[in-house]
């Protein structure tokens, strides 16, 4: 047991001795999970920026900006005229919409009021903000000649005693008029079928799942340059003439390197579960499996490939190019839904599909032990030919 611990400790020394490994590690790892998943937390406000200068200062002005704030296509900002039209100068926003001092009842009413929207020229965005400020103005508008159409004619039927009473009147139906246009039902009856998506898709999941698969295969992958190292040194010959048995170097070198990777895996795994949300405790066991299967297949891939090999550098640029190329046409980067079928078929061959089939199985589908059997069985299996072939294989010199 000593000997093991002491191979594995030496093969993590050297491996860590460069800044660049934590790197790849750690840093790029989470890196690239974070930007696959399109960022966490509340997803960004969509809708266009529309800059609002409101120099009436009025209810109407607070409710045409209220108006605003509920559309579906802009999102109003109150800026001063100063700020407004530097931001605009520099096109960092599409449209600024002006509201002139004299919006008021009276001017609405009597059809006076002209409100001052700038764009920018040939911007699609501008259009939009031009759309939905219309859309607006004739949401107030309604209501403006509801409550008038009203006033009138209750006027006729009885005249008002003062102006102060037909004011009053006309504010009573106006207030109506909006309350009834809020709780006015859908004139469109949306109905969603029950067609299932043929791509199940949750970037959060996804990229969670496909950077833990990329990155803890292409250093594990790696081992072959770690073998190819020792051979050009002479370090093992060395170390196989000494009493070490060739298992108990294997055993070492490979046992270490796996334990390694569970590490960064459960790392990676907590990032998902704290910032990116992805439910991973759904299933500890089911995932524990997979996480280790995954580790052997790809530390299995290693040690077969470290007999093929000749120079360090050749292993390290054949198990990145490897790791690279598996973990894309794996689904780690995209989904494989995505790819023609006769791709979906062919890269059944590669433990990256399998892998990522797995843990989707349990991110997304809520399967437990019994569901990922078949996939991890998958990967023990990759790993038992890829290391019967390199225990074979192996060799010194």
């Amino acid at each position: 047991m000593s000997k093991l611990w002491a191979i594995a400790w030496k093969d993590t020394i050297l491996r860590f001795t460069s800044w660049a490994e934590w790197l790849f590690f750690l840093i790029l790892p989470l890196v690239f999970t974070f930007i696959l998943a399109g960022g966490t937390g509340a997803p960004a406000d969509a809708r266009i920026r529309l800059i609002v200068v409101d120099q009436a200062q009025s209810p109407l002005s607070a409710q045409l900006i209220a108006t605003l704030e509920g559309s579906e296509a802009v999102r109003p900002e109150v800026r001063t005229l100063d700020k407004a039209e530097s931001e605009f100068s520099q096109r960092n926003v599409s449209a600024v919409l002006v509201i002139p001092p004299e919006l008021d009842m009276a001017h609405l009413t009597a059809g006076t009021v002209q409100l001052d929207l700038r764009q920018q020229p040939n911007n699609i965005n501008a259009l939009a903000a031009q759309r939905a400020v219309l859309a607006a103005l004739r949401r107030i508008g309604s209501a403006v000649d509801i409550a008038t159409a009203s006033t009138t004619e209750a006027e006729r039927i009885r005249p008002f005693e003062s102006p102060a009473a037909r004011q009053a009147y006309f504010d009573a139906a106006l207030a109506a008029a909006q309350a009834e246009m809020e709780s006015s039902p859908d004139r469109v009856a949306i109905a969603q079928g029950n067609t299932p998506d043929q791509i199940e898709y949750d970037p959060q999941a996804n990229s969670s799942a496909g950077q833990v698969i990329t990155w803890v295969f292409i250093p594990l992958i790696g081992i072959s340059a770690m073998f190819a190292y020792e051979r050009q040194k002479g370090t093992l010959r060395r170390l196989l003439v000494s009493p070490t048995r060739k298992a108990t170097y294997l055993l070492g070198t490979i046992g270490g390197q796996v334990a390694l990777a569970l590490v960064q895996m459960v790392l990676l795994v907590g990032f998902g579960i704290l910032v990116m949300k992805v439910n991973w405790g759904r299933a500890p066991g089911a995932l524990a499996l997979m996480l280790l299967a995954g580790a052997l297949a790809a530390a299995a891939l290693g040690t077969m490939l470290g007999t093929l090999v000749k120079t360090e550098g050749q292993a390290n640029g054949l198990s990145i190019m490897l790791g690279m190329v598996m973990a894309l046409l794996g689904g780690c980067w995209y989904p494989i839904e995505l790819f023609p079928q006769v791709v979906r078929t062919a890269v059944k061959v590669l433990p990256t599909t399998w892998a990522m089939q797995g843990m989707m199985d349990i991110a997304l589908r809520g399967q437990g032990v019994s569901g990922i059997l078949l996939e991890a069985g998958v990967l023990v299996g990759f790993a038992a030919v890829f290391f019967a072939v390199g225990v074979w294989r192996f060799r010194y010199e």
